[in-house]
C-alpha cells in the first residue's frame, strides 16, 4: 500500500510539473477540462462497479445510507452555524472600522 501511494504522489508532481513548465501542447491545454471530466466520470463507474461487485457494501447499503445522511446533515449544520457566527463578528467590525474612517 505505501509504494502505490507514493507512485500516486509521484504522478501527482510530475503532473503539476509539466503544469508548471508548460510542457503540455496547445491541443492539450484547449481540452483539458473534458479530459478531466471524463477521467473522473470513468473513475466513478469503476468505483461504483467494484461497490455493486462487494456484497458487504450491498448488505449494509441501508446503514451506511443512514450514517451518510447523519454525517451530512451534522456538517451542513455546523457550517452554516460557524457561517453565521463569523459573519457577525465580520460585519461589527467593518462597521467599526466605517465609523473611524468617517469621523
Amino acid at each position: 500500500m505505501g509504494i502505490r501511494l507514493l507512485l500516486y504522489l509521484a504522478i501527482l508532481i510530475l503532473g503539476a510539473l509539466v503544469g508548471y513548465k508548460q510542457l503540455g501542447s496547445s491541443k492539450v491545454d484547449c481540452n483539458l477540462s473534458k479530459i478531466q471530466s471524463i477521467s473522473l466520470l470513468f473513475l466513478l463507474f469503476v468505483m461504483g462497479v467494484k461497490m455493486g461487485l462487494d456484497d458487504r457494501v450491498i448488505s449494509s447499503f441501508l446503514e451506511l445510507g443512514f450514517q451518510a445522511i447523519i454525517i451530512s446533515a451534522f456538517s451542513i449544520f455546523f457550517s452554516v452555524l460557524l457561517v453565521k457566527s463569523v459573519k457577525g463578528y465580520i460585519t461589527k467590525d467593518s462597521k467599526k472600522g466605517r465609523q473611524k474612517n468617517d469621523s
